[in-house]
């Protein structure tokens, strides 16, 4: 069983890329802000819509999938700029493989404790639901792909189990919050690779954003549960050579780049499968809660659940209300939802 390389192209230009990924028949991912409009107002950019006239030069293509774009919208903007409506009517204006559901991604550098990695799976099963509904209302839910987030190995577990209803059989399943992760390790790639063996519904694949190319030897034993990888990693190299040589960072540069990670990565699929042997660090027990933080760790895994079922909104969500939820688990009331409603 072979794992797809699919390439991840940051526009749709016709030019020496978009060239490039079509002589290469290369299966191509692309992000739902490369089709974005901008307009200036009020000193700073504001999303106004999809500039959907470039999906017409991906008909060369061998094949085009989309992504929601959490993790560059989460950095660049601190959460997406258009709605879930409108994600899923660019999703049904043209033919993609694969739709990616909106997920909301759980890197270190957007998650910064546990409770916010919790909050997060919390938010992309609400959205992978919501999603989900709207396709079906488009007539594209076939090419719908949910997505699962978390950042130790069961935290994927939990996000799948929260979407189990809406895995269609033979469903490839997105697999968030890859690129910035080790290889080894207790919360590295193979670690949640071989988690996820234990736990996708059978007749279903994984599909990793943004796999660092170097770890392709070591998924070779679990290709059977693989579908595919992408990678838009040969842009950074592509940038980085163009700084030290201070040269303009062309499409016909970043072609060559691209190229060259591509059939490298190719290469890396008929290696001899690395296996990871090194023993998972015993994790740390954390001290025990106090009544109080006990208290507003119950607070918070309530309204999760609620969040997960679409009965609350996260947004909506204050420190106020959630201290003022323990307080009740504290006095062993159970906390009614219209309470805290503004």
């Amino acid at each position: 069983m072979t794992i797809e390389i699919v390439l991840g192209l940051p526009h749709l230009a016709n030019g020496p890329l978009l060239a490039r990924a079509a002589a290469l028949r290369a299966p191509i991912l692309i992000s739902a802000n490369c089709l974005s409009r901008w307009r200036k107002g009020d000193g700073w950019r504001q999303w106004s819509g999809w500039r959907t006239g470039t999906l017409a030069h991906a008909r060369g293509l061998a094949s085009l999938d989309l992504d929601s774009a959490g993790y560059t919208m989460m950095v660049r903007y601190r959460g997406l700029p258009w709605s879930i409506a409108d994600y899923m009517t660019l999703a049904a204006s043209y033919p993609f493989r694969r739709i990616s559901s909106v997920d909301y991604c759980c890197e270190h550098k957007v998650a910064h404790d546990r409770e916010e990695v919790l909050d997060r799976i919390a938010r992309t099963a609400a959205t992978n639901r919501e999603c989900f509904a709207r396709a079906g209302d488009l007539g594209i839910r076939q090419r719908f792909m949910p997505v699962i987030q978390g950042r130790e190995p069961d935290d994927y577990a939990r996000s799948l189990d929260s979407i189990d209803a809406i895995v269609l059989p033979g469903s490839v399943i997105g697999i968030g919050s890859m690129c910035r992760r080790s290889t080894h390790g207790p919360q590295g790639l193979i670690a949640v690779v071989e988690r996820l063996t234990h736990i996708l519904p059978i007749g279903t694949k994984a599909h990793l954003f943004g796999v660092k190319g170097d770890a392709l030897p070591y998924l070779a034993p679990f290709a059977r549960w693989i579908a595919s990888i992408d990678s838009q990693g040969w842009g950074i190299a592509a940038r980085r050579h163009a700084l030290r040589h201070r040269i303009s960072k062309t499409d016909r540069l970043a072609a060559d780049f691209m190229e060259r990670w591509y059939r490298t990565q190719c290469a890396r699929l008929l290696e001899p499968p690395r296996f990871v042997t090194e023993a998972a660090d015993i994790p740390v027990r954390p001290p025990p809660l106090d009544p109080w933080e006990q208290a507003i760790a119950q607070a918070r895994a309530e309204i999760r659940d609620l969040i997960e079922t679409g009965e609350l909104d996260h947004d909506a969500i204050t420190d106020a209300w959630v201290e003022g939820w323990a307080a009740d688990i504290s006095h062993s009331r159970r906390p009614e939802t219209p309470r805290y409603v503004a």
